[in-house]
């Protein structure tokens, strides 16, 4: 996976009106919590005063022309998430892994071992070695072209589920490596 510098979107987890940033000393107002796509990464934006924004919602936060947020405050720790945001973050990170079918099944397809004991694949939940040899048999023979190609031709049920619940656990820091995460 590609990974630029810094995200050009992020999805919003919580919005904090008149609230103070925890990132950057004396900021204050709209403050907002997302998770970029790119980089799955953490973020606390400053959100322009009066306009109106959506748990879940999309938010260009590149380098020009931001419409809805000022600037890009910094990365946040999980720890430093709301219980809303951290309530919130299972549902948008399956909608990025969604959103963005084509990448992850592009990493299924070019996954590679991580030692010689370690896939992986495997460190996604649910893909044991049977489903992991079920998934190199398959790649061979030809490159998945989506969960559902996945699905019928190795069995392997609720990939995003599966995947989400990793991005979780690399996102709250619980994981010893990650593979989707920048860290």
């Amino acid at each position: 996976m590609e990974h630029r510098r810094y995200e050009e979107y992020a999805y919003i987890i919580d919005v904090l009106y008149n609230s103070r940033s925890q990132t950057v000393k004396d900021r204050e107002g709209v403050i907002i919590q997302a998770i970029g796509e790119n980089n799955l990464t953490l973020l606390e934006l400053l959100g322009f005063p009066k306009m109106e924004f959506n748990i879940g919602e999309r938010l260009y936060i590149g380098k020009e022309y931001r419409t809805k947020v000022i600037s890009v405050l910094g990365r946040l720790d999980y720890n430093m998430l709301t219980a809303s945001a951290k309530d919130e973050l299972h549902n948008v990170i399956e909608n990025i892994i969604k959103n963005n079918e084509k990448r992850f099944i592009e990493y299924i397809n070019d996954a590679r071992p991580i030692t010689p004991r370690i896939h992986s694949l495997e460190l996604i939940p649910g893909i044991g070695k049977t489903y992991l040899m079920q998934i190199i048999n398959e790649r061979e023979k030809k490159r998945f072209d989506s969960f559902d190609d996945l699905q019928k031709r190795t069995g392997v049920r609720d990939i995003v589920k599966r995947i989400s619940e990793r991005i979780y656990e690399e996102v709250s820091g619980s994981a010893k490596m990650n593979i989707f995460v920048r860290r």
